[in-house]
């Protein structure tokens, strides 16, 4: 699409002009047929249309997630009070107001030098209303919640539009618990049992159930470890190690439940080598395998989407589907800006043997 609205940018043949003066000569040839009249004003349109497409197609985000409602697809990611976006198109972004005006007390009571700087949601629908999961957290360490809000309608116009905190969902404890509570993301089952998987570094991605309401865990304590990575032996448990796993999201494709995580390294600008590893299970418990057949709780998982010299880095995806078609949303690095996270669209292709295949 950006190469469409560049035709004006392209010479006779093909190659790309540079900007200024070869940009006018460029458009010069294309429309040199118009008046001088029109063509300054079919440069105008050309430049505030391509203004308006690169502003849209390079939205700062990070751990972004994506749900349609009525006619509007509705974007949340990391930031404060959890950024929001909303779209006609999955191209055109709107700046919504953050889902919190100010620190849930419970968060800043819970995580010490909490300030209201959210993670990695994760939204979904059942029961009626809209589920936002997300996570309160410190940078390296598991002193970290995963927090529960509702909403009957995503429509900020609706006057039953309200977020409803439902408080701690889950905590890791440093030296309790060898694991981070953060990055959720909610599976239902085939029977609507709800599932909640979650992790970065420590021991790996973990799982449990939770209860009918998908508000807390379930009484049956059922927990699963998912995925992991090796972690050099003897690191003190408040150390997030380098076992280099995070972001889990899964989905039930036909007869399988998909896995899909981030290895390696984000928020490092250029520098990130972020990417997505995915695994297959008949179970939604697992155990996850990898196109080799190894587990992915041993270490295993499929690589899908690595980065390149535009976007070094790219990962903590979500998988969305609308008419049909399924889509992957992630965010990577821009290596032309300044390593900042942008915004990604794919959509997922599948083979025939199953698995999926996304281009970056």
């Amino acid at each position: 699409m950006r190469g469409v609205l560049l035709v004006p940018f392209m010479g006779i043949s093909g190659e790309p002009l540079h900007f200024k003066k070869n940009v006018w000569k460029g458009f010069s040839r294309v429309f040199g047929r118009q008046s001088a009249a029109m063509r300054i004003a079919l440069w105008g349109l050309f430049l505030l249309a391509n203004l308006t497409f690169s502003e849209a197609q390079t939205i700062s985000v990070h751990d972004p997630v994506m749900i349609r409602h009525a006619d509007r697809f509705y974007l949340f990611c990391t930031g404060v009070g959890i950024s929001c976006w909303s779209s006609a198109d999955m191209v055109n972004w709107k700046a919504e107001k953050p889902v919190f005006d100010r620190p849930p007390a419970w968060a800043v009571s819970a995580v010490k030098g909490f300030k209201g700087h959210i993670w990695a949601p994760d939204i979904s629908y059942h029961h009626n209303r809209y589920y936002l999961y997300y996570s309160v957290s410190s940078f390296g360490k598991n002193t970290s919640c995963i927090g529960l809000a509702t909403n009957p309608t995503l429509n900020p116009d609706d006057p039953a539009f309200k977020w409803t905190d439902h408080g701690k969902v889950i905590q890791s404890v440093p030296n309790r618990d060898n694991w981070n509570a953060i990055d959720p993301n909610l599976v239902v089952d085939e029977n609507n049992t709800g599932w909640l998987n979650f992790g970065s570094f420590w021991g790996g991605i973990k799982m449990v159930r939770l209860n009918d309401h998908y508000t807390a865990i379930d009484t049956t304590q059922q927990w699963y470890t998912l995925a992991t990575r090796e972690r050099l032996y003897g690191i003190n448990d408040d150390n997030a190690g380098d076992g280099a796993i995070e972001a889990p999201f899964i989905i039930r494709k036909n007869e399988y439940y998909f896995l899909f995580v981030s290895f390696d390294y984000c928020c490092r600008g250029v520098n990130s080598n972020y990417k997505i590893m995915v695994g297959r299970s008949a179970s939604v418990t697992g155990p996850y395998v990898d196109r080799n057949g190894k587990e992915l709780a041993a270490g295993g998982g499929s690589l899908l989407v690595q980065g390149n010299a535009g976007w070094p880095g790219v990962g903590h995806n979500g998988i969305c589907s609308f008419d049909q078609k399924d889509y992957m949303v992630f965010h990577g690095y821009d290596a032309s800006d300044g390593g900042k996270p942008k915004l990604l669209v794919r959509e997922i292709e599948w083979e025939a043997a199953g698995w999926p295949v996304v281009k970056l």
